[in-house]
């Protein structure tokens, strides 16, 4: 019982840092990577789909990104998405393939994104902490109804505080390394 509970906490601790990596990997750094580009979607024959389900995204240097559109038609559809995103890019368009220039991100807006990843991370902390809140109440559950002793209760409560300090440390590491790719010129 008590190691179903702790294996689900490390799954969703593991989920939660998966998240933050996720969020992480959608705040440029100055470089560019077809990552940025993961959450616009298109609207392909009436549903909307990802862009890149409709196009080859690729890094064509550090500052520029490439959209080939796999159908010509596809072109103008992809360019107005881009545009309309909140990415803040503007697309050149070159017969069929659409380059995306990014501009150098300033001093001012190097510091907003860091409050961006620093906020993110903390949310990632917030959860960590809520799955650990989450598991000591069943621990304490299972203690109420004498399924477990005082001293196991008391034993698993520290095991998952080792795991959450980890997964913290975890998430503070990430945010370092995110902090300094955005405050490096």
């Amino acid at each position: 019982m008590l190691n179903k509970i702790q294996q689900d906490v490390q799954n969703r601790m593991n989920k939660s840092v998966a998240s933050l990596k996720n969020s992480f990997s959608k705040i440029r750094a100055g470089r560019a990577h077809p990552s940025l580009l993961e959450q616009i979607h298109v609207d392909y024959y009436s549903s909307m789909v990802p862009l890149s389900q409709v196009a080859d995204i690729n890094a064509e240097d550090s500052r520029t990104l490439k959209v080939s559109p796999w159908e010509k038609d596809m072109v103008a559809v992809i360019e107005k998405a881009i545009m309309t995103s909140d990415l803040g890019l503007n697309p050149q368009t070159m017969g069929e393939v659409i380059r995306i220039p990014l501009p150098p991100l300033t001093q001012e807006r190097r510091g907003e994104l860091v409050k961006v990843v620093k906020n993110e991370a903390e949310q990632a902390k917030v959860a960590i902490r809520n799955i650990r809140r989450d598991a000591n109440s069943d621990f304490k559950e299972l203690f109420k109804k004498k399924e477990i002793s005082e001293d196991e209760a008391r034993k698993a409560e520290d095991d998952i505080q080792k795991i959450t300090d980890t997964y913290i440390k975890e998430i503070e590491t990430k945010l370092g390394e995110k902090e300094n790719a955005l405050l490096e010129i």
